[in-house]
């Protein structure tokens, strides 16, 4: 385990406090959310510690199982009871976040949290200075997998996976799942370890994959089936563009998070190497991006979509009209923007 000193460090933080918060970014995914409950199972059941989740967005219906038996503050629905929470907090944990603003209305709150600050995060450039002690690793396939190390690191667990809560591994488990997408992407020998020793400890994988899987709506099956019939744009450079509107949303009666992962699906299609998509949301357009290796999702996000993120899976936004002059132009300033950066790539090497 890296990072050991560290470990010791928060297990004493963790005894001297006696109310702990978790925070994830906003618009939690399996990551944000599977890395929050397990801690604050972890402090909870193995501390006794008065521990809570806060999460500053609702979980997407096939995540809702995870905030189930957890002391969780959803803050899109008590902003004001959320804050309170942080503010009386002894220790604050941030996971799955580099920087407090990707908490976004939390991020005051969180800056000007008053107890000691941890981070357990996966993503390149931690905010220096936003936290007082750092759990950072880019190479792991997940948050959940670095609390993973660091929770059998901790003294009581007894370095095993079945020192852990049940409830705390199971999250763990559904987190390192969704981020690997099922384990198509970003898998460490670190990430077949830690699903090994959890599966070993008795972690119910298949409960997991139906829920997460096998759960859906029929309405998120048209969805996509309409994406993958005629939204999805291939290009000849080898990158494929969906850009979703609010009408798409509507007229299919989708809800939050029900197209999570359709930015995976022009990967399977063979020569893209590069994948796009942008959903309406509000005054912008949140642009998630899924690369083959070679092809740096990370610095294209950075360089033209106000974003950032790891090498093969990064994310960001699309201003209109600072971008973009109208919702309809979306299309073509991701093409014009990609077809310039590929370029650029290529004459680099």
């Amino acid at each position: 385990m890296k990072n050991t000193s560290d470990c010791t460090i928060l297990s004493r933080w963790i005894d001297e406090a006696n109310s702990v918060t978790t925070i994830c970014h906003a618009r939690p995914d399996g990551d944000a959310a599977g890395s929050s409950v397990a801690m604050e199972s972890f402090l909870r059941e193995m501390r006794g510690k008065d521990a809570a989740c806060i999460l500053p967005d609702d979980l997407p219906r096939t995540l809702g199982f995870l905030s189930e038996g957890h002391k969780v503050f959803r803050a899109s629905r008590d902003m004001e009871a959320a804050q309170e929470r942080i503010r009386r907090s002894d220790l604050l944990i941030c996971l799955d976040f580099n920087t407090p603003g990707r908490t976004e209305k939390l991020e005051d709150c969180v800056r000007g949290f008053g107890g000691r600050k941890v981070v357990i995060d996966h993503h390149e450039d931690p905010e220096e200075g936003a936290f007082d002690l750092y759990f950072s690793d880019t190479q792991v396939s997940s948050t959940c997998e670095l609390l993973y190390e660091v929770l059998c690191a901790m003294p009581d667990t007894g370095g095993l996976a079945s020192g852990l809560p049940a409830d705390c591994a199971a999250a763990l488990m559904t987190g390192m799942t969704t981020d690997t997408n099922n384990f198509a992407n970003s898998v460490f020998p670190g990430t077949l370890k830690m699903a090994s020793e959890l599966l070993e400890a008795g972690v119910d994988r298949d409960g997991i994959i139906r829920k997460l899987y096998r759960s859906e709506r029929p309405n998120r099956l048209a969805a996509q089936g309409e994406m993958l019939s005629s939204l999805m744009k291939i290009e000849k450079e080898g990158y494929a563009v969906t850009v979703l509107t609010k009408d798409f949303f509507t007229r299919h009666g989708l809800l939050d998070g029900e197209t999570e992962g359709f930015v995976n699906l022009p990967l399977s299609v063979e020569g893209v190497a590069l994948s796009i998509l942008a959903k309406e949301d509000g005054g912008v357009f949140r642009v998630s991006l899924r690369s083959e290796k070679g092809v740096s999702a990370r610095l294209l996000a950075k360089r033209h979509f106000h974003g950032g993120g790891h090498e093969q899976a990064a994310g960001g936004r699309i201003l209109v009209p600072e971008d973009a002059e109208s919702p309809e132009a979306v299309e073509d300033y991701i093409r014009q923007t990609t077809a310039r950066f590929l370029q650029e790539q290529d004459s680099a090497i």
